[in-house]
């Protein structure tokens, strides 16, 4: 743990305020044979293994390096069932999907929950006060594949329920997923030094990986015959960084919005900044609206994304900027002592004037330590919105495209820049008529990623998908088609 990082910086009264808001932001913390009906695209390049019985072999799963695991035999795996007999938490998943998301049934099988061997505390999932912890999902009827997310934001393992577990159980896949090893707006004190946080993300992805194969082949007589791993957000960010690192492990990826780590920029820390300088003078008006107007367009938030920036100032810029510049910046104090929410332009020590560009060498080579490469070994497809104000997608995804095409993997990679979508999917029912949901988007690039591991075909050529004129939410919600 990092001493330097307690509670005692932060101001009475701001403490529990910001403790508040941080919680409330990290869970809410994005070939032309498909042409159309990509989302109706067929699951199972095996055919569906038959059930020995509801959940078969479950005294017979042991999750190689768990400290500790529980199994429970499930009527439903899903949403539908899992809140009820308490196999989930919504408030992990709240805020990261549409209200109207339907919820797929008919789901019979065994989960497992548990946690490997960690020395932080930040999970209380189960009363067990233990980080690394994980769930592992077996439907009786299989179809040899298995889905491997980390979590978004710093949630914790059943943030993905909602937006990917429950189809992808449907569809037949094994599951699972970790906390990453940390969670909470706190995260940054684990470890001993700057980024060993973020560094444990990674590496605790790689062994649930590892460990969920063995079980899978315990429970179903079998390894998967394809591993697939996804996630949003930060969980985009593991599955970028594992199929660079680790691509002996997995068959394909999709990434959802997933965050960008440069050493040398762009990264988060280089834009989030001039959020916090420029829009307090955009949103006060006057004379210096037009100048705040082109800093923030300079810094990458995109034109007409002006209608979701008022949101963003109030409940994501500041705090997201404070979490992870303390991951990597701890010595920097400006974040924790302003006293207030914002700071004003010009007040010392204040995350509004950070400038990473000008911060010490070691500060750099923390990023370095998780930074991406863009030489990805297997097929990966990653999607984002147009309308993305938490990490702007010239700042994100088209520049991680860059990067996998300079380090000549370009055959393996598609991204789709998806027209009116924004981070947080919740958002699309305050906006129906500005925004459309990147769910469904995902779906299309998951079916698009099976179709091109089954044919050999690769997935549709890189490109903007408009956003439909005049498509009303009840179809902005069922399709995307990546063609």
């Amino acid at each position: 743990m990092r001493p330097h990082r307690a509670d005692a910086n932060i101001p009475p009264g701001h403490r529990s305020s910001d403790r508040f808001r941080l919680r409330l932001l990290l869970r809410i913390t994005t070939g032309a044979a498909l042409l159309l009906a990509l989302t109706a695209a067929p699951s199972a390049a095996v055919p569906p293994a038959p059930a020995e019985g509801s959940c078969a072999r479950l005294d017979r799963l042991e999750v190689p390096g768990a400290e500790r695991q529980q199994g429970a035999c499930l009527d439903e795996l899903t949403t539908a069932g899992t809140v009820g007999s308490g196999h989930t938490d919504p408030a992990d998943w709240a805020g990261l999907t549409p209200k109207d998301l339907s919820t797929p049934t008919g789901v019979p099988g065994i989960q497992v929950d548990g946690y490997f061997p960690d020395t932080s505390t930040t999970n209380t999932h189960h009363g067990w006060n233990h980080d690394a912890q994980f769930v592992i999902r077996l439907p009786d009827r299989w179809n040899g594949g298995l889905v491997i997310a980390g979590t978004p934001g710093n949630r914790a393992q059943y943030a993905n329920d909602r937006a990917i577990g429950d189809w992808v159980l449907a569809r037949g896949y094994a599951y699972a997923a970790t906390d990453k090893g940390n969670t909470g707006p706190h995260f940054y004190r684990d470890g001993r030094r700057p980024g060993d946080a973020v560094v444990e993300w990674n590496r605790r992805v790689t062994q649930l990986t590892k460990a969920t194969r063995t079980v899978v082949a315990q429970r179903y007589g079998r390894h998967p015959t394809r591993t697939l791993a996804t996630g949003i957000s930060n969980g985009g960010y593991l599955v970028r960084w594992q199929l660079e690192n680790h691509p002996e492990l997995y068959d394909a990826g999709v990434d959802w919005e997933g965050t960008l780590w440069r050493a040398d920029g762009p990264n988060l820390l280089t834009f989030l900044p001039t959020a916090l300088r420029a829009y307090p003078a955009y949103a006060a008006g006057g004379s210096g609206v037009a100048r705040a107007h082109r800093q923030m367009l300079a810094a990458g938030f995109p034109a007409g994304s002006e209608f979701l920036w008022p949101y963003h100032h109030r409940s994501y810029w500041d705090l997201t900027q404070r979490v992870y510049r303390e991951e990597f910046d701890p010595d920097f104090d400006g974040s924790t002592e302003a006293g207030t929410p914002y700071c004003a332009p010009g007040t010392p020590a204040c995350d509004a004037d950070y400038d990473y560009a000008s911060r010490p060498a070691e500060v750099h080579r923390a990023v370095q330590r998780v930074a991406l490469t863009g030489r990805i070994g297997k097929p990966l497809i990653t999607l984002q919105g147009t309308l993305d104000v938490l990490l702007p997608i010239s700042r994100d995804a088209d520049v991680y495209a860059r990067m996998v095409r300079d380090a000549g993997r370009g055959d393996l990679f598609r991204s789709y820049r998806i027209e009116g979508a924004t981070h947080t999917d919740s958002l699309f029912d305050t906006f129906p008529d500005k925004l459309r949901p990147l769910l469904p988007c995902h779906r299309s690039a998951f079916t698009a990623t099976e179709h091109w591991l089954r044919t050999g075909h690769a997935a549709p050529p890189s490109h903007t998908i408009p956003r439909p004129t005049g498509a009303d939410p009840t179809t902005l919600l069922a399709n995307c088609p990546l063609a």
